[in-house]
Parts: structure tokens; C-alpha cells; sequence
């Protein structure tokens, strides 16, 4: 009787330390999703820097045609003061 006992008690700690215990499948199926989440940010991560250094080029190409916009306001301004000044001396003649 004891022994069934003994027999009886060390199948249900098997049983409960089975049920406890962790599971593994759970775990790697985790890990899995994780390591694949973290290569996904990974990727967002270098696209967001291209699109970053895109944007840089492309700010930068903007402002060299502001200034290239300024400089020919800059001579549409003259051309028109040269001209007021030629017709201004041509009419007082």
C-alpha cells in the first residue's frame, strides 16, 4: 500500500510539474515573433533614415533654387530700373 502510495504521489508531482513547468513551444513560438518584430523594426528603421536623407537632398535643392529665384528677381529688378532710366532720359530729351 505504501509503495502504491509512493508510486501514486511521484506520478502526480510528474503531472504536476508537467503542467507547470514551462513550454517550450510557447516560448520558441515567442522568440520567434519577437526576433521577426525586431527585424521589421529594423527595416522601418532603414527606410525612415533614406527617406530621411531624401528629404535632406531634396531641402537642400530647394533652397539652392530660392537663392537662384532671388538672384533673378534681383536682375528683373535692375533690367526694369535700366529701363525706366533709358525711357526717363529718352522722353526729357
Amino acid at each position: 500500500m505504501k509503495k502504491i502510495a509512493m508510486v501514486i504521489g511521484v506520478l502526480s508531482m510528474a503531472g504536476f510539474m508537467a503542467a507547470c513547468g514551462p513550454d517550450m513551444a510557447t516560448i520558441n513560438s515567442a522568440s520567434d515573433r519577437a526576433e521577426a518584430d525586431a527585424t521589421r523594426a529594423e527595416a522601418a528603421a532603414s527606410a525612415a533614415e533614406a527617406a530621411a536623407n531624401q528629404a535632406d537632398a531634396a531641402s537642400k535643392q530647394a533652397d539652392a533654387a530660392a537663392a537662384g529665384a532671388e538672384d533673378a528677381t534681383r536682375r528683373a529688378n535692375d533690367a526694369v530700373s535700366r529701363l525706366e532710366a533709358a525711357f526717363s532720359t529718352s522722353v526729357t530729351k
